[in-house]
């Protein structure tokens, strides 16, 4: 059995191909869900990859579950901080609830997942962590106050825990993905996604993979001298 690895929002879009990127590497991975129980189970049909279901905004939530992987699988080794949401609205048309709702879920479930399995790691001496962030946390986004934030926080996050996990042999970095061709993406009104792709040099959407790819990179034994850092898979479109 290999390393075991942790992906939340491990059954669609982004995290989909991560999950899959990691297993296909050898990695034991646990695929994290919130929802869409239908889509989670057609996943790990087609995968094998176990799922498990649980609000990753939810601190004592995040801790039981980390509990019931470790369990079945072993002691978590990497982790994924990919689940996120969108709630967007201008500033004087947003609810509380919206700003909560992706603070929590965004931001919030980075200290939570980290702060349920950072102990084990500094035990063992040994730690991935990947968070993944945005260009439009890097950047800003009209409409996105509330994602922006989030995101942007996850750039500091990483920063200043990494700072912590370095001698413990914890690596911790980010990643910045610009507009991916995923559910979300593809809900944009066509006429607006023209003008998207029309302002990334490279002339098309990311695909899921490259953010993947992305993953693999940052999470192997041998990437221990590379923490604390943001790398931005956005085709050119913001150079940060």
């Amino acid at each position: 059995m290999g390393r075991v690895a942790l992906v939340t929002g491990g059954t669609r879009g982004i995290g989909e191909a991560i999950s899959t990127a990691l297993k296909n590497a050898g990695y034991t991975v646990a695929a994290i869900y919130a929802g869409n129980e239908q889509r989670a189970q057609e996943f790990s049909a087609r995968t094998g990859i176990p799922t498990y279901r649980w609000d990753v905004s939810d601190f004592e939530a995040c801790r039981e579950g980390v509990k019931r992987v470790e369990a079945d699988l072993g002691p978590i080794d990497v982790l994924v901080n990919n689940a996120g949401i969108t709630r967007d609205a201008t500033m004087h048309r947003m609810g509380v609830d919206d700003w909560k709702a992706v603070i929590d879920t965004n931001l919030g479930s980075c200290f939570n997942m980290c702060r349920s399995v950072i102990d084990g790691m500094r035990d063992r001496g040994f730690g991935r962590i990947v968070n993944i962030g945005s260009i439009n946390g890097q950047a800003g986004q009209y409409g996105q106050v509330n994602y922006a934030a989030a995101k942007s926080g996850i750039h500091g996050f990483t920063k200043a825990l990494a700072l912590e996990g370095a001698a413990r042999g914890i690596s911790v970095n980010a990643i910045a993905p610009g507009y991916v061709d995923t559910d979300m993406v593809r809900a944009v009104p066509a006429e607006v996604l023209e003008k998207i792709i029309a302002r990334i040099p490279v002339k098309r959407l990311g695909r899921a993979e490259d953010i993947a790819r992305g993953v693999l990179f940052l999470v192997a034994d041998e990437a221990d001298f590379i923490t604390g850092s943001t790398i931005s898979i956005n085709g050119g479109q913001h150079m940060y």
